[in-house]
């Protein structure tokens, strides 16, 4: 079955839409969505990084992704403001990147696939990777969930009860690394933050409670790889933006649907 491109292609969209999903919850919730860019962004630097050392592309944008939330957090609090510091080192990171991959003596590289994603040349290796990632951050997400969700909707609540706000950033800037090295081969380094939140912010007016917002905007993540990848395949349009505009569609149905219901009750 895994011979299939289309097959493998699939998954790999299930996979990511995943893992992206319930994460993206919480960069709603937090108004991480900068913060998310700024990691993705810095990802093209972590793959220049492993076709250099010739490491696999998951552990080089990981790498790189860790580095770079720490950079953040180690920078935000010294008198600059934070949306300053992640626009400065977003499109830094994404500029020098794409600068170093273009230095690579002897290796052909295909930039577009890695900012905007080649999920039709998955292989199976991908697949594990996407896949083990996947299952590592809904792990980690599903483990930390109810001190994850305090820390994001009362920090003084979450001190009170014994929770360390601070180590569930740290947690939370893990699984998101994880997720942008993941996503990169899906959709690519400039659309990663928008599979993390559009599904998200498409759940949000449908969902009663938290767990039911992770729980939608990871059915709508799926449909949306899976929609996306269809109409790619039947127009010959870049998987990955399509795959995006179907979650952004999904949205736009959402705002109508939401809206409708808004003057009905007015």
């Amino acid at each position: 079955m895994l011979d299939d491109f289309m097959t493998r292609a699939a998954l790999a969209g299930i996979g990511t839409g995943l893992a992206a999903a319930p994460l993206g919850c919480f960069v709603v919730w937090r108004r991480m969505a900068y913060f998310g860019d700024a990691t993705a962004h810095a990802a093209i630097l972590g793959v220049a990084l492993s076709l250099a050392l010739s490491l696999p592309i998951f552990t080089g944008a990981l790498l790189v992704a860790l580095c770079m939330a720490s950079l953040v957090t180690a920078l935000s609090g010294r008198g600059r403001s934070v949306d300053t510091v992640l626009g400065v080192l977003a499109h830094s990171a994404l500029a020098i990147g794409l600068v170093s991959v273009s230095l690579l003596d002897g290796v052909r590289v295909d930039v577009m696939a890695f900012l905007f994603g080649d999920i039709l040349s998955v292989s199976r290796g991908d697949l594990g990777i996407i896949w083990g990632g996947a299952a590592l951050v809904l792990a980690l997400v599903c483990w930390r969930w109810s001190a994850l969700l305090t820390a994001t909707l009362d920090p003084d609540l979450a001190r009170a009860s014994g929770i360390e706000p601070r180590r569930e950033e740290l947690i939370l800037t893990l699984a998101l690394a994880i997720v942008v090295a993941v996503a990169i081969k899906v959709v690519g380094a400039l659309l990663i933050t928008a599979l993390l939140i559009i599904p998200a912010a498409t759940a949000r007016p449908f969902a009663r409670t938290p767990e039911g917002m992770a729980l939608i905007a990871a059915m709508l993540a799926v449909a949306s790889a899976g929609s996306g990848l269809f109409v790619s395949y039947r127009l010959d349009t870049p998987t990955g933006p399509t795959i995006v505009s179907a979650a952004a569609g999904l949205f736009a149905l959402s705002c109508i649907y939401t809206g409708i219901g808004a003057r009905r009750r007015g």
